[in-house]
Parts: C-alpha cells; sequence; structure tokens
C-alpha cells in the first residue's frame, strides 16, 4: 500500500464497525488473503456489490464515473475489462498499483475475510494520525469512459 502504508507501520484496525455498517468505497480494510493462507493484506475498496469496475491503461471506472486518486503516488500500466462486483465481495486494489496483489490480479474480496477498517496509524512516532479517509463519492470524476 506505499505510498500510503509502508512495512513496519503500526496500524490500529476497528473490527466491530462492519457489525453495524457495510464497508464503503474508499475505506482502508484488512483481511486474510483470499488465497487460503493465513496472511493479513491492507488494501482500499474500490468496488462494493453490484458495482461495475473497469480500468483502461492505468484509468480507473466504477459504475462508468473515472476517479481521482490522490493516493496512488505512481502511475500503473495494466488494463481490467469491465467486471461486476459480485454480492458479498468487493473489489480492491493497493495504492502502488503495478506490483499489489489486489484485485486486478484476478480476485474479489469475499466479505467473509474482512477483519476490520484502518483506522489509526501508531508507529512510527512521526506517522501518528488519523488513517486519511478519501470517499470514493468525492473522487468521482463526472465523466464517462475514456472521455
Amino acid at each position: 500500500m506505499e505510498p500510503s502504508f509502508f512495512q513496519g507501520q503500526r496500524v490500529v484496525v476497528v473490527k466491530a464497525v462492519y457489525w453495524w455498517g457495510e464497508p464503503q468505497r474508499g475505506d482502508v480494510v484488512i483481511f486474510t488473503a483470499p488465497n487460503g493462507n493465513d496472511e493479513e493484506y491492507i488494501k482500499r475498496i474500490i468496488g462494493v456489490p453490484g458495482d461495475t469496475v473497469e480500468v483502461l491503461h492505468g484509468v480507473v471506472y466504477v459504475n462508468g464515473f473515472k476517479l481521482d486518486e490522490p493516493y496512488v503516488k505512481n502511475s500503473f500500466s495494466y488494463s481490467l475489462p469491465e467486471q461486476v462486483v459480485p454480492v458479498d465481495n468487493f473489489f480492491v486494489l493497493g495504492d502502488n498499483r503495478d506490483v499489489s496483489n489486489d484485485s486486478h490480479r484476478g480476485w474479489f474480496l469475499p466479505r467473509s475475510h474482512l477483519i476490520g477498517k484502518a483506522w489509526l496509524v501508531t508507529w512510527p512516532p512521526s506517522d501518528w494520525g488519523v488513517v486519511p479517509s478519501f470517499p470514493l463519492s468525492e473522487q468521482m470524476v463526472a465523466t464517462v469512459n475514456g472521455t
């Protein structure tokens, strides 16, 4: 998730937040890897169930709206055909897109794998603070695919 998060940082995770509400586009979440091992990942939710997600030459579109993603530092090169996020699943992407093991690799995040929402960075002390919120509704640029 570099540049937003890096190896060695400590993040407080709120596990109960999704007992009362559903994950939202833009949430930074921690989850167990969908490949069956015990690894935990941190990624950003881009698409919720029923959303259409597409990536064209490094530009992400959700429901036909281009995303303005200030947390992605380096441009990325891949494209993905339009796909609909299945029920009880999420489309997640890391912020370091070209090297991230995320939904662009062909998998969705099952709801049952969610651990919680990243809330507070506590280590190192120089990075202490609330995890920045970037609601995707505020990032949707009013244009439709490719324009």
